[in-house]
C-alpha cells in the first residue's frame, strides 16, 4: 500500500521553500488536486483547494510563518480565497487566520464552535464551506481536542482530518480536553465510515508522507486497529512533553493568531 502514497507525494503538488506557479499550472491547479504546502518547524501541512472555473479558494490551516508565501501563492495564482480554516485550536503553531484577512480582502476564518476560538464563521457538524461547485463538509471529530472537525470533499473522494487521524498514528488525547475514548469514536465512526480508497490529509507528518486512505488506516493504523480498551490505554501511557509552543499558541489561536477577527 505504501504504493499509493508514492503516487499521492508525486503528483499532488507540494511546496515548502518555494512557490512553484509554473509546476501548479502544469497539473492544473483543482479540487482534485489539492496544494500541499509545508510548516518545516512544526511540521504541519496546509492545504489550498480551488475551483478552476470560479477561481474561489478553501486554505486550511495556515501557519503564521508561511503567511508571506501563503499570501503571495493565493495572488500569483488569482484565485479568490473565500475562507482560511482550522481544523482545531492548535498547540504547536499560531495560525496565520488573522494576518491573513488584512491581507486578502473578503477572507473569513472558520473554526469549530466548540474550540472556543474566535473566527468568522463557528462551524458546526454537517455545515458546508463552498467554493465553486465543490464544498467540503464539516464532521465533528474531537478526542484530540473538543472542537477537532474532519473536512470531507462532496464527492468524498478525500478528506483533510487535522490532528484526528494521523498517517499511521493519530492525534495525543492528553490536553485541550482531550478524550481517547471520544478519539477512537470519532476515527471508527466519522472517517473510517468513508470510502476505502477516500484520501486522507492530516495536519501534520514528521517522516515525508504526504497522505494515505481510509482502507489503509484500516489495515495498517498500529493504534487505531485495536480495541477501544487497548486504545485507550496506549494513549494513556504515551507520556509525551508538552509542545514547545504550546503556551503561546493556544493563547494566540484562541483570537485568530494574536490578530483578532
Amino acid at each position: 500500500m505504501r504504493f499509493i502514497n508514492f503516487i499521492v507525494s508525486e503528483v499532488h503538488i507540494q511546496i515548502s521553500r518555494k512557490t512553484c506557479t509554473q509546476d501548479i499550472n502544469k497539473w492544473g491547479l483543482t479540487s482534485k488536486h489539492p496544494v500541499i504546502l509545508f510548516e518545516s518547524q512544526s511540521c504541519t501541512y496546509t492545504y489550498l483547494l480551488a475551483d478552476k472555473a470560479s477561481k474561489e479558494a478553501v486554505i486550511i490551516d495556515p501557519v503564521l510563518e508561511t503567511l508571506e508565501r501563503d499570501v503571495k501563492l493565493v495572488q500569483e495564482l488569482g484565485l479568490n480565497l473565500k475562507v482560511a480554516v482550522n481544523t482545531h485550536c492548535h498547540a504547536d503553531h499560531i495560525t496565520s487566520t488573522g494576518l491573513m484577512k488584512k491581507k486578502i480582502a473578503g477572507l473569513q476564518s472558520a473554526i469549530s464552535k466548540h474550540s472556543g476560538a474566535k473566527a468568522d464563521i463557528q462551524l458546526s457538524d454537517g455545515e458546508k464551506i463552498t467554493f465553486g461547485k465543490h464544498h467540503l463538509t464539516v464532521r465533528e471529530t474531537p478526542g484530540h481536542t473538543n472542537g477537532c472537525v474532519t473536512l470531507v470533499l462532496n464527492d468524498e473522494s478525500m478528506a483533510f482530518t487535522g490532528d484526528a487521524l494521523l498517517i499511521r498514528g493519530c492525534g495525543r488525547t492528553d490536553f485541550q480536553q482531550g478524550s481517547p475514548k471520544r478519539l477512537y469514536q470519532s476515527v471508527h465512526e466519522r472517517i473510517f465510515t468513508l470510502p476505502e480508497d477516500c484520501l486522507l490529509y492530516p495536519a501534520h507528518d514528521y517522516k515525508g508522507q504526504t497522505a494515505t486512505t481510509v482502507g489503509e488506516e484500516r489495515k495498517h493504523n498500529p493504534r487505531l486497529t485495536k480495541n477501544l480498551e487497548e486504545f485507550v490505554k496506549i494513549m494513556d501511557n504515551l507520556n509525551l512533553p508538552n509542545p514547545k509552543k504550546i503556551d503561546v499558541a493556544v493563547p494566540a489561536n484562541l483570537v485568530c493568531g494574536l490578530h483578532d477577527v
